[in-house]
């Protein structure tokens, strides 16, 4: 008596694509609250006499609150790779932000503060991807 082994094709490519646009949704919505956000904050600037102090922070709370609010939507439906999904949403908000801010202002400037926020949003992405994927596992 001869079985037979199932073969079955498996399409890895589908949870890849699917990794791959929810870290694209994710850095789209970090890169659109962060627009808004800066935007805000330099109305607030004009309007009122705040100290130039209060801007890096300020600046880096609403990079940090755009990188949190982009992982979350965009690992919403994600139950694993938190950690290497959240860091590539901080890379490429960062990157790509950088980008938008530097055409803003005309003048590209490659320094420290740059490699700063890279890290910052890769490490801001990666642990916001681990509590994300993890929040939803202790809750299912």
């Amino acid at each position: 008596m001869k079985m037979k082994a199932k073969v079955r094709s498996v399409d890895s490519s589908k949870p890849k694509n699917k990794l791959l646009l929810s870290v694209l949704k994710g850095s789209l919505v970090s890169l659109c609250f962060s627009l808004v956000g800066i935007l805000i904050f330099a109305f607030i600037l004009k309007f009122t006499n705040i100290s130039d102090s209060v801007i890096n922070p300020v600046n880096q709370v609403i990079k940090a609150a755009s990188v949190l609010l982009g992982v979350f939507i965009g690992l919403k439906k994600e139950k694993e790779m938190g950690l290497v999904s959240g860091l590539l949403i901080g890379l490429i908000y960062t990157v790509v932000a950088f980008l938008v801010f530097s055409i803003l202002d005309g003048c590209f400037v490659f320094d420290r503060t740059l490699l700063n926020d890279i890290f910052f949003g890769c490490i801001t992405g990666s642990n916001c991807g681990i509590i994300c994927v993890n929040i939803k596992k202790s809750s299912v």
